[in-house]
């Protein structure tokens, strides 16, 4: 016998992160959580796995309009025709006061009541699955305490929404503990809400999370998906994971610590991103962070250039992956190849500036392009907050040199303490 354990599907859920990279896959972006799950659903009809488990936040919150429970609807059509049931359980984003539309599911999908737990029993396969849903989103007791004693002989499912021992990247949620699992006898626990792949060994319980069906922004990197998991009467044979991603995320360090200048950091970049290409199974697209690290002669550069920089790599990126590759963002994290020597330098243009500063309350060219900046910010305010404050009025009527005077000091501060 098998099934397949999925959670935190996040239907319609935004995709965020290259909102300013001009040649973002947008149609790819936003149906991007549709097409994972059609994906999953393909993939339970080829493998005519026995049922499906969803353990929490098949929803992303309340729909906008009610295309997406139509989706969902004619997803589970699909598999009703496949004779294939499925055990929905509502997690804190799905949370029955969260959602404020329904549309009645198909009678093969088969959902776990709020305030109390229940089971469903499977004679035919000898498997009895127990959970309860989310009513409200902020759900902090213990759940899995008032789940029900295990069938005895028959193979028991927990399925539960939960951080589980207060995973410190998610909300904590129904927490409990691997021990308080375990204790309730049960030989495998569905659960949901964290987005990272887990399984645990716990005596004779399995208990896992599968992950996420599909990352969303760059904390969600590599492979994504749901679990395959194989049985043999009452005990877990294995349990596999099931890639149904269908773009991912990916975040690339590359050392420029040798690279003597911006170009020779660009072409490091570009090995780089070609070597992730070769490295990653099929041809799924990729969306990548690129942090540059390193002590380096470049620093200076990288940090002065940091838009051709972003052009340069992007066109990296572009000649390498024949249209699987996007660029996320770039970080540059480097630092001086020579510490001692920036300080210098700095400190040296922060005497520049100190210098300029003092002479500039008397070049009446630098005042009066002062003055025509300063106006045009000062001519969206309402003319009441420009009498009730005086430096305002002094700007209008073109006496800056006080203004100048009285804010060098606060700003060389502040850039000496920046640099």
């Amino acid at each position: 016998m098998r099934f397949i354990h999925a959670a935190d599907i996040h239907l319609d859920s935004p995709l965020v992160g290259l909102a300013a990279y001009q040649d973002a896959p947008v149609e790819t972006l936003r149906t991007a959580t549709r097409d994972a799950f059609d994906n999953l659903v393909g993939e339970a009809i080829a493998e005519q796995v026995d049922f499906m488990v969803i353990a929490g936040d098949l929803y992303d919150g309340g729909w906008k309009d009610f295309n997406t429970g139509i989706f969902f609807v004619a997803q589970m059509g699909r598999l009703k025709a496949a004779g294939i049931p499925v055990y929905l359980l509502l997690g804190n984003h799905d949370a029955e006061s969260e959602m404020t539309k329904r549309l009645a599911l198909p009678d093969n999908v088969h959902r776990f009541p709020v305030g109390k737990a229940a089971t469903f029993r499977l004679p035919e396969l000898r498997v009895a699955l127990h959970g309860r849903s989310f009513k409200e989103a902020a759900t902090t007791e213990n759940l899995a305490l008032t789940y029900p004693d295990p069938v005895p002989g028959w193979l028991n499912i927990g399925v539960l929404h939960t951080a589980l021992e207060g995973n410190s990247a998610h909300a904590n949620y129904a927490p409990c503990s691997i021990a308080e699992l375990a204790a309730r006898g049960y030989q495998y626990w569905a659960l949901g809400h964290v987005h990272e792949h887990r399984v645990w060994q716990e005596g004779a319980s399995t208990i896992a999370f599968p992950g996420n069906l599909q990352g969303r922004h760059i904390r969600e990197t590599g492979p994504r998906g749901a679990l395959m998991v194989a049985t043999d009467g009452a005990e877990i044979v294995s349990v596999e994971r099931l890639h149904v991603d269908v773009l991912r995320w990916h975040a690339l360090e590359v050392d420029v610590a040798q690279a003597l200048d911006l170009e020779e950091a660009v072409r490091m970049a570009g090995r780089r991103l070609a070597a992730l290409i070769e490295e990653t199974e099929g041809d799924l697209p990729l969306i990548v962070r690129v942090r540059l690290t390193g002590a380096t002669p470049a620093h200076g550069q990288l940090f002065g250039l940091e838009a051709q920089l972003r052009a340069e790599i992007v066109a990296q990126a572009a000649s390498v992956s024949t249209g699987r590759l996007w660029i996320e963002k770039i970080k540059v994290e480097t630092t001086p190849h020579d510490p001692a020597a920036q300080v210098a330098q700095r400190s040296d243009a922060v005497a520049d500036l100190q210098a300029h500063l003092a002479q500039a309350d008397a070049d009446p060219e630098f005042l009066k392009s002062l003055q025509d900046d300063l106006l045009q910010l000062i001519g969206k305010l309402p003319l009441e907050v420009i009498n009730a404050v005086p430096q305002l009025r002094e700007i209008r009527e073109g006496r800056l040199e006080a203004l100048v005077r009285d804010t060098t000091p606060s700003l060389i501060a502040h850039v000496a303490r920046a640099a």
